[in-house]
């Protein structure tokens, strides 16, 4: 039996999980009263059950019921019910804008301002994401991307840690990513924009990539890049860090920061024990 509790911040992508889930052949119940969780559990975990995986959705929709639920997922645990918590997060920033594009109302800001409903709901739902098994901020997250993740955690079974790294190339002339953690300049590489036949290619097509990987010092840089990210992630994820953005730079934004984002996400997604993708901010500018 795989019994999965999703929760985390409200427009941060529950409800688009929980169809995920169903989709990947769970049983999906959203905001079944608290009170009832245990009773649930029993039922799910009775022998001769042909129900394997559940997905239980629950969030601050529970109301003041909510400050029981720590004391039933204790009583699951006393009782010998195994269960996951998978919890979904998303910066302030993104969940005002989602909030003002849908014009949904945040279940705690009813009037109040949206930013007191989500600073008092990330204190309410504190206990929950500290005892999460699986945590994805989906600030940077595409749905399709989401889904990707999903399928990696509960499809096929892979370790997860709880980090997703975006990695991100830009050029310097449209300015620095407002939201980096990490920024690398490769514009002591040599630029394939002064090639007469690569100029209007980027880093997405194989000549380029070949001519800028054609040179040690690249080779050399790509492997001390990728030391320093593996050093760096598990510390990141043992101070509580659970989304890291690597900016990769060039002039244009084209060419060299392009291949060099490339080579540093599918060097990375390759240990595939925390969510990696990869972004081009400026290849059409």
């Amino acid at each position: 039996m795989r019994f999965v509790i999703v929760t985390g911040m409200s427009g941060a992508g529950k409800s688009t999980a929980l169809k995920m889930l169903e989709d990947m052949g769970y049983f999906c119940v959203d905001n079944l009263p608290i009170a009832l969780l245990n009773k649930f559990a029993e039922l799910a975990f009775a022998p001769g059950s042909d129900i394997t995986k559940i997905a239980l959705g629950v969030d601050i929709r529970s109301g003041d019921a909510l400050k029981q639920l720590e004391k039933m997922l204790e009583l699951m645990t006393f009782s010998g019910f195994h269960y996951e918590i998978f919890y979904l997060d998303a910066s302030d920033t993104v969940l005002r804008k989602r909030y003002k594009e849908t014009r949904r109302k945040h279940p705690l800001a009813a009037g109040e301002r949206l930013d007191k409903g989500i600073a008092e709901e990330r204190i309410k739902l504190e206990f929950l994401k500290k005892q999460a098994d699986y945590i994805i901020d989906t600030s940077k997250l595409l749905t399709r991307e989401l889904k990707l993740e999903l399928e990696k955690i509960f499809v096929e079974n892979r370790k997860f840690k709880n980090m997703m790294v975006t990695i991100v190339s830009f050029g310097f002339k449209q300015g620095l990513p407002y939201d980096s953690d990490l920024v690398f300049d490769v514009r002591f590489l040599p630029n394939p924009y002064y090639i007469e036949n690569l100029m209007w290619k980027t880093g997405n097509d194989q000549e380029v990539r070949d001519y800028v990987m054609g040179f040690e010092l690249a080779q050399e840089f790509l492997d001390k890049l990728v030391d320093m990210v593996n050093f760096l992630i598990p510390n990141y994820i043992l101070e509580g860090k659970n989304q890291l953005i690597i900016s990769i730079g060039c002039t244009g934004g084209k060419h060299r920061s392009v291949t060099i984002a490339n080579q540093l996400f599918e060097r990375l997604n390759d240990q595939s024990e925390y969510g990696v993708k990869v972004e081009h901010r400026d290849i059409g500018k």
